[in-house]
C-alpha cells in the first residue's frame, strides 16, 4: 500500500513539474510571436516610408535579428540600430 501512494505522490510531481515547463514555453512562444507581430508590422512601415519596396524575406530577417539582439541587450534602440545595418548589408548585394 505505502508503495502504491509513493508511486502515485511521485506522478503527481511529475506531473506538475512537465505542467510547470509547458507552460513556460507556451508563454515564451506567445511572446515572440507578439514581438514578431510589431516587429513586421513596424519594418514594413519603415520600409515603405523610404519609398522601398516591401519584402517579407527582408522583414522576417530583420525581426529574426532583433529578437535575438533584444534578448542579448534588452535594449530596444540597440537592437533596432544594429539589425537595421547588419541587415542593409547583407541585402546590399
Amino acid at each position: 500500500m505505502k508503495a502504491s501512494k509513493y508511486k502515485f505522490f511521485v506522478f503527481v510531481n511529475l506531473m506538475i513539474l512537465f505542467n510547470s515547463f509547458n507552460n513556460y514555453y507556451l508563454a515564451q512562444t506567445k511572446q515572440n510571436s507578439i514581438i514578431k507581430l510589431f516587429c513586421v508590422q513596424s519594418v514594413k512601415e519603415e520600409m515603405l516610408k523610404a519609398e522601398m519596396e516591401y519584402s517579407e524575406d527582408i522583414a522576417n530577417e530583420t525581426c529574426k535579428c532583433y529578437y535575438a539582439e533584444f534578448t542579448k541587450t534588452a535594449s530596444h534602440q540597440d537592437a533596432k540600430t544594429k539589425c537595421k545595418l547588419e541587415i542593409q548589408e547583407s541585402f546590399k548585394s
